[in-house]
């Protein structure tokens, strides 16, 4: 109705999610990446716990959009289900129509099915919404599931969404072996106030929106508490503002249009506490740590153990796009997007023969985020982000550094404590254009 009004294209404020509306602040991002890291490494139970409209199901389905090609998603939304249901429903998903009659022949079937996508190098996730739902006895049976392996590897891997309800069950001493699985838990924090308005700003701008802001730090404010940093409360309240202040013809929003809309809406104002996270240090080093297993990441131990930062790279391109100062606390999605065009005009224009060292790659942009938060004054400067192809497949590549010749790049990663096998290499302008730019 106010799309016109307003230079949308589409309703920003549904609450329905949508991974076109991502928002990758309040710790999402690094989030996602951990959760994809935990998943690649392939053990153990993972748990995301957050209050009711916090972002949960947005998290899921992000998470499953970004699942490697080798990973298969199964999906169980119903709490109420019984372990011969579930059985049935996971079937289903791996493509198993008719499911035996006896649990025990379940069980048989989907061992079955796990072992032959083993063997093809597949592997089977199962995402577990509204897990706070689900009966002692249930969750016991979905840990058991989780001991169907071959010798080395784990068949199924379980992920649980739920509310804060969950972990009060996971305290019960009867399934205190379900909560021993759990290999990395995550708490899914409402938004703090300089996030509500990056996160109004970000859906606003994917819907199309491109005039001044027109949420007021003052309605922000507002809109927080009475919220409670919620995203689902937070869509309601920026929808029906909308709205109110379409109905009376203005493009400036005032608190009487918020407190129509709340009232419309009857969310009265929810006490916000403040968010409780981890430091994003945490983050880094947690998903470093699995990266580190998967062999994704061999540059973060090397570049700690440099006692003195390395030479700064000789003479720049004068033509070369300058690499963006990276925020040390925090890497967004969106940053990495932005560096990786200023890499490709950077590319289409440096000296084929510059030098540059590749220290790291990863699958996601996800995971790019995480990795530079972990690097410090000692890596080589500019740091740039390359998206194109590594050994013949798609990754996003980590670049430091900017040198006229081998030689100068040579000596550069001479004077750093020497790499294990697989770590940084040198990479040249004119190679690199062969596998991004499409004019080679």
């Amino acid at each position: 109705m106010y799309f016109d009004y307003f230079g949308l294209r589409e309703a920003p404020f549904r609450i329905t999610p949508n991974t076109e509306y991502w928002y990758a602040g309040g710790q999402r991002g690094e989030m996602l990446a951990a959760l994809l890291y935990a998943i690649d490494q392939g053990e153990g139970i993972i748990k995301v716990v957050g209050e009711v409209g916090s972002g949960k199901t947005m998290l899921c389905r992000k998470l499953v959009a970004h699942l490697p090609a080798s990973v298969d998603s199964v999906y169980l939304g119903n709490p109420t289900l019984s372990p011969d249901d579930m059985l049935a429903a996971i079937l289903a998903d791996l493509g198993v129509d008719l499911p035996e009659n006896s649990r025990q022949a379940r069980l048989a079937q989907l061992n079955t099915a796990l072992l032959a996508r083993h063997e093809s190098g597949r592997r089977v996730v199962v995402f577990v919404e509204e897990a706070q739902g689900i009966a002692l006895d249930n969750l016991e049976f979905l840990r058991l599931l989780t001991n169907l392996e071959t010798a080395t590897d784990k068949l199924l891997q379980i992920v649980l969404f739920g509310q804060p309800e969950l972990d009060a069950q996971l305290a019960d001493q009867r399934i205190r072996q379900l909560k021993d699985r759990i290999t990395l838990s995550l708490n899914l924090s409402p938004l703090a106030e300089t996030e509500v308005a990056d996160y109004l700003r970000s859906r606003l701008s994917v819907a199309g929106y491109r005039g001044p802001d027109l949420f007021s730090p003052a309605l922000i404010a507002r809109m927080t508490k009475i919220s409670g940093g919620l995203s689902r409360r937070i869509n309601v309240l920026a929808d029906k503002t909308l709205l109110a202040a379409y109905a009376g013809q203005t493009h400036t929003l005032t608190p009487a249009h918020l407190d129509a809309a709340a009232g419309d809406a009857e969310i009265q104002s929810h006490p916000q506490r403040p968010p409780v996270r981890p430091a994003l240090r945490r983050w880094a080093w947690l998903s470093a740590g699995l990266a580190a297993a998967l062999g994704l990441l061999v540059f973060v131990a090397w570049q700690a153990l440099s006692q003195s930062p390395p030479p700064q790279a000789a003479a720049r391109n004068p033509v070369a796009a300058p690499a963006a100062n990276l925020d040390q606390t925090a890497a967004p999605v969106a940053h990495v997007t932005e560096l990786a065009r200023q890499t490709q005009r950077w590319l289409a224009a440096a000296a084929p023969g510059t030098h540059v060292i590749q220290v790291a790659s990863a699958k996601e942009a996800a995971q790019v985020a995480v990795l530079l938060t972990s690097f410090g004054p000692a890596t080589p400067q500019p740091v740039r982000v390359l998206h194109g192809l590594s050994q013949g497949a798609s990754a996003w590549m980590i670049l430091a550094g900017e040198y006229p010749n081998r030689d100068a790049a040579m000596a550069a990663l001479r004077t750093l404590p020497a790499p294990p096998a697989g770590s940084p290499f040198l990479r040249t302008v004119g190679k690199m254009r062969t596998v991004v730019l499409p004019t080679g």
